[in-house]
């Protein structure tokens, strides 16, 4: 009778030990907290959560019925550039006799930066059975984003200086036209500034309304700064404006001036874009 506790551990150790390779079990991605998993043909949109599921089948237990494994995620742009910091977390437990198949499962959400560009995204999980002689197993979860591309540039520059018509359009105007009285609104783009520590940016901008003549009309040194740090650095710095045009504003072709400062770079930038009061 004393040799039946060492015949029952022999068979415990065999019916928890590992039959089949470590492996990511169903990985999937969704836009919903415990949603369904996105076709291959969804499209994910810049400030928008990913919910990553996946399970871990195929890792060894020990004799005392323990698991010990360990994980990280990480979520890469285009550009193999991490969106958030890498997740990385264990399982380690001691398993019941009705778990012998279990499978731990992770959960994580992921938060798309607010400015990510357009591109092929991916989610790379790797997974170490620690109790297996660090046996390890990794697999590339891709999802597409739908974003804004803003061409990069290796100095400070203003691009996509376009007007509108209102605060809310979605389309610039083909021809820059007002009339006396009207609100002008025009947005832009700013690229090619320096990183500080922590991908923080120092940028400001000011504005000046110059008459055909190139007399100054009205200026603004300062009409807004962008003072902010991020672990996924910024692409681009999205700028705007707008003018209230006098009624008595007379007919001719007026110049906007947009001068850009990028305090960590030490450098400065200029655009000018023109519009008519007809």
């Amino acid at each position: 009778m004393r040799f039946f506790p060492a015949v029952f551990i022999a068979f415990a150790s065999l019916v928890y030990s590992a039959t089949a390779p470590l492996t990511i079990f169903k990985p999937s991605v969704s836009d919903l907290e415990d949603g369904p998993a996105v076709p291959p043909s969804f499209t994910f949109v810049p400030g928008q959560f990913i919910f990553l599921n996946f399970q871990i089948a195929g890792y060894k237990v020990a004799d005392e019925r323990k698991i010990h494994l360990s994980y990280k995620v990480d979520a890469l742009d285009p550009n193999g550039v991490r969106l958030v910091e890498t997740f990385a977390g264990t399982e380690d437990t001691t398993l019941a006799d009705e778990d012998k198949n279990w499978k731990p499962k992770v959960r994580r959400q992921i938060l798309i930066p607010p400015l990510a560009p357009s591109g092929a995204y991916k989610i790379s999980v790797q997974v170490t059975d620690d109790l297996n002689k660090g046996a390890s197993v990794s697999q590339d979860i891709p999802f597409e984003v739908r974003g804004r591309n803003v061409p990069s540039s290796e100095t400070l520059v203003v691009r996509n200086f376009q007007f509108y018509r209102g605060e809310e359009d979605r389309d610039p105007l083909k021809v820059a036209a007002y009339k006396p009285g009207d609100t002008l609104w025009a947005r832009f783009d700013m690229v090619g500034y320096k990183f500080g520590a922590g991908n923080s940016i120092d940028v400001d901008y000011g504005i000046s309304v110059l008459a055909p003549s190139g007399k100054v009309l009205f200026t603004q040194d300062k009409a807004a700064e962008e003072k902010s740090s991020s672990f996924y650095p910024k692409p681009y710095v999205p700028g705007s404006m707008n003018l209230s045009l006098q009624s008595t504003i007379r007919s001719a072709q007026y110049t906007i001036v947009i001068s850009v400062r990028d305090h960590i770079g030490n450098q400065t930038a200029e655009a000018r874009g023109n519009f008519t009061i007809e």
